[in-house]
């Protein structure tokens, strides 16, 4: 089904309100894991954009060899250099743990994947740092080389709704020959199958219109209501759903290799509100936290192809990834408008 009027209402409902009534923090803190060697630009778009759409704070969490590249992007950002590689000289792996635990203990929301590569030790953090989310309740997002990590061990993954991951096209199909889908199964089909196959997680199938799809039917509804943490006042009919919506909103002519960075960090916000949402610091309740997944990646979609059309609008071929950026807000409010301002009008595409 297309973004319906009222899936809009319902993204609005989880924008935090500028009224003066939320203390910092209670607008979205974000983590991004991800950030090696060769690898600084990702992480950077991630969090940044996580700024840039509203989120208060915003963390990378990366190697010391990134560090310093990324902090001289942006003072904006929070870095920890904490994902050594192993050495004599390096912090043993449960003292990094340790560290990941309690910054983690603050968060949101953690994306997991830009800028992450494909180093064992890398790698090896990145599911530590997953498994401390699913313990916390924290929602995440998973892209790039984390979905590589998910394809060589889909149990990772499997069961916990409060995931988001992100395939382009290689990913995808990667991805669905992983889960044993039938090659034969119609395309706009397999965004739903996946969801199914682990367990309820959302897929955001990036393409020419980008489909999520979020299916938790014929799972193993009580097992995967404990991995997620979802409360047990959740109604069945909730529990065992099939939602799939497409995003036709007019992109830029140009996708540059880091728009799928800028996307990662617009989900990853509306996440970020979203558990701000549940936790009661803002809202009147009314949405199921199980549909929150599916609506921040409607909403990341919807705000990244009208950022990257902004941008194409403005340079054209010459277009970058750091072009994107700063049309995000822009962006933001051509689809809810006056967002920032007490009564609210309905959002537009």
């Amino acid at each position: 089904m297309p973004i319906s009027r009222s899936l809009l209402d319902s993204l609005r409902k989880i924008i935090p309100p500028l009224d003066g009534s939320l203390h910092k923090g209670q607008s979205g803190r974000v983590g991004v894991i991800g950030g090696a060697q060769d690898y600084t630009g990702a992480p950077f778009f991630a969090a940044i954009t996580a700024l840039r759409m509203g989120a208060d704070l915003s963390h990378v969490i990366c190697a010391p060899s990134a560090a310093n590249a990324i902090k001289s992007y942006a003072p904006d950002l929070i870095v920890h250099p904490i994902l050594h590689p192993p050495s004599s000289e390096s912090p043993s792996p449960e003292k990094v743990k340790s560290e990941l635990s309690s910054l983690l203990s603050r968060l949101h929301v953690l994306v997991i994947g830009p800028g992450l590569g494909r180093e064992d030790y890398m790698i090896s953090y990145a599911k530590t740092a997953l498994n401390l989310a699913k313990e916390n309740g924290m929602y995440v997002v998973l892209d790039a080389d984390a979905l590589w990590m998910l394809g060589q061990d889909l149990r990772i993954l499997k069961g916990y709704w409060r995931a988001v991951i992100t395939p382009n096209v290689m990913e995808f199909k990667r991805l669905s020959d992983a889960v044993g889908i039938d090659p034969s199964t119609p395309l706009d089909s397999r965004a739903s199958l996946i969801s199914k196959a682990f367990g309820g997680v959302t897929v955001l199938q990036k393409g020419p219109d980008d489909v999520i799809a979020t299916n938790t039917k014929g799972t193993s509804s009580k097992v995967a209501h404990e991995i997620s943490k979802v409360p047990d006042n959740i109604p069945q009919e909730q529990l065992e759903e099939e939602t799939i919506t497409k995003v036709d909103t007019p992109g830029g002519l140009k996708r540059v290799g880091g728009q799928g960075d800028i996307l990662s960090g617009c989900v990853a916000t509306w996440l970020a509100w979203g558990k701000c949402y549940e936790t009661g610091a803002f809202g009147d309740e009314s949405i199921s936290i199980t549909h929150l997944p599916h609506l921040a990646a409607v909403g990341g979609s919807v705000v990244t192809r009208t950022t990257s059309r902004f941008a194409f609008q403005k340079n054209g071929r010459a277009l970058l990834t750091q072009d994107l950026v700063g049309e995000v807000q822009r962006a933001f409010l051509e689809v809810f408008p006056d967002s920032d301002t007490p009564g609210q009008k309905s959002g537009k595409l």
